[in-house]
This record gives structure tokens, C-alpha cells and sequence, in this order.
């Protein structure tokens, strides 16, 4: 298959998986290896067209969004929901740092590690979703401080390929008393500067291989990424809403558990 059929399907994955409690990355790197894909450039545009992703929920909360920004030289609450995104986002900014190449060179070519994760995962989904505390938080705009941190700190563990940024933190949250609907809207906005901070790592130590040939790649695999991510978005939150956690705990179990299958048998 050409190019640009591989950066369509890659897209349309990330797209699907990076807001529900699955692992994007994880995915995103079965995929690859499943289509026999090679490391180097592909791991670059798995990292790179999250950032189409992350533009949905800029999209989708733009309204929302906007009023913080421009609330924040006199409105009290937006400052400090922009101190609790920066002190959710600093444990991954530190540890990220540290740890980015080991991450890339060791966990991301060990499609095992992705699927025991991916199971681990789904069980505690299946566990968290029945015997999380009762909520006392509410809106993800007026989180207090520590539990914003306790969120940060849960989305340390989406490092490891496999561990689901948006499922570890949702996770968090509930745990700290955070309504699951909020929990996963403050996620969204969360990945914004985590993802940015993500493709900018990513495209400066990268950037030999950002050329003529591949950019238009990326391009492509940001736009549809985009697209499917605003129905996505709308999506997870219905059936968070509705269903709970538990739908993405037993899709996870069953992806982990097909991809170990594979591996030992293939």
C-alpha cells in the first residue's frame, strides 16, 4: 500500500483511541507493528499527528476555552483553573524529560508490555468504575489544586505504552472524589499542553526527518485524526456518562487479550 493509505489508517486510530480509556500510543504502535511499518519516522507521526486530536477538543471547548484565557488579568476562577492545569501538567513535564528516550527506544518496541498493560488496565477500570468514592467535585473548571496534582501525577503512569493518559487520569480523578464527566473533560483539556509539549519534543529531536516527502504524511494523518476525534469526543462522554467505565475496561481486556494471543501464536 502506498504512503499516504498507511497515514490514513494511523490517523483514524489516533483519532479513535486518544480520548478513551484504550491507549492511543499503545494502539497506535500495535498498529504499526501490525502493518509492518518501520521504527524511526512512524513512531515521529504517531507522536506528531496527536496534536490533530488535541485541536478537537480546542474545537469542541473553544467557547468555554476562550473565556478563561480572556478572564484571566481579572477573573479569579480562571486564573487559578489555569494554575490547576499547569500543576496537573508539571509531573509529566519532569518525568517526560528524564525518562523520553528510554521510553521510546525500550518500551515502544515491546509490543508485550503494550498488551499486559492494556489488560492490567481494563481490570482496573471494571474495579475503579464500581468502588470509586462518591464524588464531590463537579466541575472540571473549579478543581482545587491537590486534586489537580493527584490527576497529574496518575497521568505520570501513561509514560508506559500501553497505559491509557486519558484512562489513567479519569482514574485519578475519581479516586479524588472527581464526577466521572468531569474527570474526562478535564483530561481533554489537560492533553492540550501535555500533547503540545509532546509534538514539540518530538519534532525538534526529530526534525531530520520532517522533509518534503514526510510532511505531507503527517498532514494528512493530523487532519483525519481531527475529524475523528470531534465525534470521538462527543461520544466518550455519553457513554462515560451513561455506562460508566466499564465498556473501555472489558475493550481493553479484549484487545491485550487478542494481541498476546497473536503474539504467541504467530
Amino acid at each position: 500500500m502506498p504512503d499516504w493509505v498507511y497515514a490514513v489508517i494511523l490517523g483514524i486510530i489516533e483519532g479513535l483511541t486518544e480520548f478513551i480509556p484504550v491507549s492511543s500510543t499503545g494502539m497506535m504502535l500495535l498498529a504499526k507493528q501490525a502493518l509492518g511499518l518501520p521504527n524511526g519516522f512512524w513512531d515521529t507521526f504517531a507522536v506528531m499527528i496527536q496534536l490533530g486530536a488535541i485541536l478537537a477538543v480546542v474545537v469542541l471547548y473553544f467557547g468555554k476555552l476562550w473565556k478563561q484565557v480572556v478572564g484571566l488579568p481579572t477573573d479569579p476562577e480562571a486564573r487559578k483553573f489555569a494554575l490547576t492545569v499547569i500543576v496537573a501538567f508539571l509531573p509529566s513535564v519532569v518525568l517526560g524529560l528524564i525518562f523520553h528516550d528510554f521510553i521510546k527506544a525500550v518500551l515502544f518496541d515491546n509490543p508485550t508490555v503494550q498488551c499486559i498493560s492494556l489488560i492490567i488496565g481494563g481490570i482496573v477500570l471494571l474495579f475503579i468504575d464500581r468502588l470509586a468514592p462518591k464524588p464531590v467535585a463537579h466541575d472540571p473548571f473549579k478543581l482545587p489544586i491537590l486534586k489537580a496534582l493527584a490527576i497529574g501525577l496518575f497521568q505520570v503512569l501513561a509514560m508506559m505504552p500501553g497505559v491509557s493518559r486519558s484512562g489513567a487520569t479519569i482514574v485519578g480523578g475519581m479516586l479524588f472524589g472527581v464526577e466521572k464527566r468531569a474527570a474526562a473533560e478535564f483530561t481533554f483539556f489537560l492533553a492540550i499542553p501535555t500533547m503540545l509539549g509532546a509534538f514539540v519534543l518530538d519534532a525538534w529531536e526529530s526534525r531530520d526527518q520532517l522533509t518534503a516527502d514526510t510532511m505531507p504524511l503527517i498532514a494528512i494523518g493530523f487532519v483525519v485524526a481531527f475529524l475523528v476525534a470531534i465525534v470521538v469526543i462527543r461520544t466518550m462522554l455519553a457513554v462515560v456518562t451513561s455506562r460508566g467505565l466499564a465498556p473501555f475496561g472489558w475493550l481493553r481486556i479484549a484487545i491485550g487479550g487478542v494481541g498476546l494471543a497473536l503474539l504467541n501464536f504467530a
